[in-house]
C-alpha cells in the first residue's frame, strides 16, 4: 500500500497526465488484489459519468458508460455517486441496480461490483473508484482499505487535474465577456481546415464608440457596453464561435452554410442585433460597430493569410465609412498600403517638424482685395520640395494622424496669426481644413480653444472647413453635435468642395453651415449662358436667401472672375489671384499698399 501511495503520489506531482496515472494506480491495485479487476470514472457538474481508466475491461464496456447520468439504479457507479456512499452488489446477476448492465458484465465473467464515491473540494462528488469480482461476495478487509487509500489519491489526482483545466480554461478566456480570448482565437484559427476554399469566413468586429462611452460615462459604462456586445454577437452567432481578441475587438470564426452563403447578409443582421440601444449606468447608450470579413478562398496560403484579409477590409471599412460592413476583395490590401506608407510619411514630417501652412488669399471680385486666407497644409520633403495635401490625404483617414496633423497646423496657424497681430496687420480670419477623422477623434473642440487660448486669440478668427464628401458620415448626431458645441464658441463652419456631392443643397438643410466653398470643379464648367453658370447662379441665390457668404475656389482666369462676379458671386479664391505662399511671403502681400486699409475679421467688408 505504502508503494502504491508512493508511485501515484510521484506521478501526480510530476504533472503526469491523468489518464497515465489513474492507468497506473488501476494496474497496481490489480497486481496488489489478483482476484479484482479495477475501474475509475469521472462524474462531471451535471451528474454526468466519462469512463477514466479500466486497464482490465474491454473498451466498448466502458464506452458503453460515457455519458450517462448518475442515479438510483445505474449500476454500482451511478449509484454510489448518486446516493453520495458506498455501493456494494455481490450479486450481479440479481441485483436491480444492475438491470439495465447485466448481461454485459455477466458475459465478462462479473458476478460482483463494489464502488465508491470520490469526493473533491465542498465535498462534491468528482468521481467513483469501482473494484469488480468474479465472485458473488463482499470485499475482503484488505481490499476495503485498497479501496480506501485508492479513492484518495484518486480525488487528489482529480482535483490537480481540474485546477489545470480552469487555469487553461481562464488562461483562454475573457474574464469580462466570457468570450475567449486572443490566445483561443489564435488556437482556433490554427486549427481550421486548409485544404477545403469557402468552408469558412472571418469576420472582425471593432467597436466604434467603447472611447466616447469611457470618456463620457466612465470605464464601467465602457464594460457594459463591452459585455452587452460580446452577449449579443454571440446570440446572433451561434453556434459559430466568438472571441474577444482586443479591447474593441470581436473575432467571429464562421462555419455555418447560412453565414457562409449571405456573409452581407448576416454581418447586417449582426450589426442590426448590436445597435440596440443599452442602459449603462442610467444612460442610453447605442453601441456602434465596424466589420471586415473574408472567406477563405483557393488563394489563400493559411488561416493567417484570411485573418489579415479580414483586418485590410476593417481597416477599409473604418476609413470608408463607419457603421457598415466591407468584404476583403483583392486590390483591397494594395490600396491600404499605399495608405499606410501615406501614414508612415505624415508621421516622419511630424517627428521632423517638416509641415508647413501655406496661405492662399480669398479676394473680392470687384476691388481684388484680401478679405482672408485659408491654411493649407504642406510636407517639406527631404530634398527641400514641397508635398500638397492632396498627395497625403489618405493619411488623414487615420485619427491619430489627422488629430497630430491638425494640431500641428493649428500651432502653426495660430503662431502666424499672432505675429501678424503684433506687426498691426488686420488680419482675423483663417480657414482650415479639418478631415471627418478630427471629429471621430471627439477632442477637435477641445484642440482648437486650447491651442488659440494659447495664443491670446479668440476663437471667432478661425473657421474649419470641412469637406461636402464627409456629408454622409456628418449625418451622426455625435458628430453634429460636436460641431455645434464649437459654433457656440464662436468659430464658423464652411463646407469646402461644395457642388460635388449627390445631394447638392442637402447639406445646407441638416448641417450647421456658416460658408460655402463652391469647388473648382464647377467653376471650372463656368461660361456664359452655359449649364456651369446656372448651377452657380442657383446656389448663389439659395445661399443670399439663407444668408451664407459664398467663395469660389480655383479661379484661375479674369473670365471666371467676371462671369462669377456677374453671377452675384462676391468672393473668390485661386491662381489667379496668388498661390498658396508661406508665411514670409503671405506677409508681404498683406503689408502691400492695397490691402493697408482693409479690415478682415466678423463681419468684415468681404463676409
Amino acid at each position: 500500500m505504502l508503494g502504491l501511495r508512493n508511485i501515484i503520489l510521484e506521478m501526480i506531482a510530476k504533472g503526469a497526465d491523468l489518464t497515465a496515472t489513474m492507468d497506473r494506480l488501476c494496474l497496481e491495485v490489480e497486481a496488489l488484489a489478483p482476484e479484482v479487476t479495477c475501474s475509475v470514472l469521472s462524474v462531471d457538474r451535471d451528474g454526468f459519468l466519462h469512463p477514466l481508466s479500466a486497464p482490465g475491461l474491454p473498451a466498448e464496456f466502458s464506452a458503453a458508460l460515457d455519458g450517462l447520468m448518475i442515479g438510483p439504479n445505474v449500476g454500482s457507479f451511478g449509484s454510489a455517486a448518486y446516493l453520495r456512499k458506498p455501493v456494494v452488489v455481490t450479486d450481479i446477476a440479481c441485483d436491480p441496480r444492475w438491470a439495465d448492465f447485466r448481461e454485459a458484465a455477466l458475459l465478462l465473467g462479473f458476478r460482483a461490483c463494489w464502488s465508491t464515491p470520490i469526493y473533491g473540494e465542498l465535498d462534491r462528488v468528482i468521481g467513483t473508484f469501482a473494484l469488480y469480482c468474479r465472485q458473488p461476495r463482499t470485499p475482503s478487509e484488505e481490499e476495503k482499505a485498497i479501496v480506501e487509500a485508492s479513492t484518495h489519491l484518486c480525488s487528489i489526482a482529480l482535483e490537480r487535474h481540474e485546477r489545470v483545466l480552469e487555469r487553461e480554461r481562464r488562461a483562454s478566456i475573457d474574464l469580462l465577456t466570457g468570450l475567449g480570448n486572443r490566445s483561443a482565437f489564435g488556437t482556433a484559427l490554427s486549427l481550421l481546415p486548409c485544404d477545403k476554399p469557402g468552408t469558412w469566413a472571418l469576420l472582425i468586429l471593432d467597436l466604434d464608440n467603447l472611447k466616447v462611452v469611457n470618456d463620457g460615462f466612465g470605464h464601467h459604462a465602457g464594460d457594459l457596453l463591452i459585455q452587452a456586445a460580446a452577449r449579443r454577437t454571440e446570440e446572433c452567432a451561434a453556434p459559430n464561435r466568438v472571441f474577444r481578441i482586443g479591447g474593441d475587438e470581436i473575432a467571429l470564426i464562421l462555419r455555418t452554410p447560412e453565414a457562409l452563403h449571405d456573409l452581407d447578409g448576416f454581418a447586417a443582421r449582426l450589426l442590426a442585433c448590436l445597435t440596440q440601444p443599452l442602459d449603462c449606468n442610467g444612460h442610453s447608450v447605442v453601441p456602434k460597430a465596424t466589420i471586415g470579413g473574408a472567406i477563405f478562398d483557393t488563394g489563400d496560403r493559411s488561416p493567417e493569410t484570411v485573418r489579415q484579409n479580414a483586418d485590410f477590409a476593417l481597416y477599409h471599412a473604418k476609413e470608408t465609412g463607419r457603421g457598415g460592413f466591407v468584404r476583403y476583395w483583392p486590390g483591397i490590401d494594395t490600396r491600404i498600403i499605399h495608405r499606410i506608407a501615406a501614414i508612415r510619411d505624415v508621421d516622419a514630417a511630424l517627428r521632423d517638424h517638416r509641415v508647413e501652412a501655406h496661405y492662399q488669399p480669398i479676394v473680392r471680385l470687384d476691388t481684388r482685395e484680401i478679405v482672408a486666407m485659408e491654411a493649407l497644409c504642406r510636407l517639406r520633403m527631404a530634398n527641400g520640395g514641397l508635398l500638397a495635401a492632396a498627395a497625403f490625404c489618405e493619411a488623414t483617414a487615420d485619427i491619430h494622424v489627422a488629430s497630430e496633423l491638425t494640431q500641428r497646423m493649428l500651432e502653426i496657424v495660430a503662431s502666424d496669426m499672432r505675429h501678424w497681430r503684433e506687426r498691426s496687420i488686420p488680419l482675423e480670419h483663417i480657414g482650415i481644413n479639418v478631415s471627418l477623422a478630427d471629429f471621430h477623434g471627439g477632442q477637435l473642440d477641445t484642440q482648437i480653444a486650447s491651442v488659440l487660448d494659447g495664443h491670446d486669440l479668440p476663437l471667432e478668427h478661425l473657421v474649419i472647413e470641412v469637406t461636402e464628401s464627409a456629408y454622409p458620415a456628418l449625418r451622426d448626431k455625435a458628430l453634429l453635435d460636436a460641431i455645434g458645441a464649437l459654433r457656440q464658441k464662436g468659430l464658423r463652419v464652411a463646407i469646402d468642395d461644395f457642388g460635388t456631392g449627390d445631394g447638392l443643397l442637402m447639406p445646407l438643410l441638416t448641417m450647421p453651415v456658416d460658408m460655402i466653398k463652391i469647388d473648382q470643379v464647377l467653376v471650372d464648367h463656368l461660361a456664359p449662358d452655359g449649364a456651369g453658370a446656372a448651377v452657380i447662379g442657383g446656389l448663389l441665390h439659395t445661399a443670399r436667401e439663407l444668408d451664407i457668404p459664398v467663395v469660389a475656389e480655383g479661379v484661375e482666369s479674369e473670365a471666371q472672375a467676371a462671369c462669377l462676379a456677374q453671377l452675384g458671386c462676391r468672393l473668390g479664391q485661386g491662381y489667379f489671384y496668388s498661390q498658396p505662399l508661406d508665411y514670409e511671403a503671405a506677409t508681404n502681400l498683406l503689408l502691400s499698399p492695397r490691402n493697408a486699409t482693409v479690415s478682415i475679421g466678423v463681419g468684415g467688408p468681404g463676409l
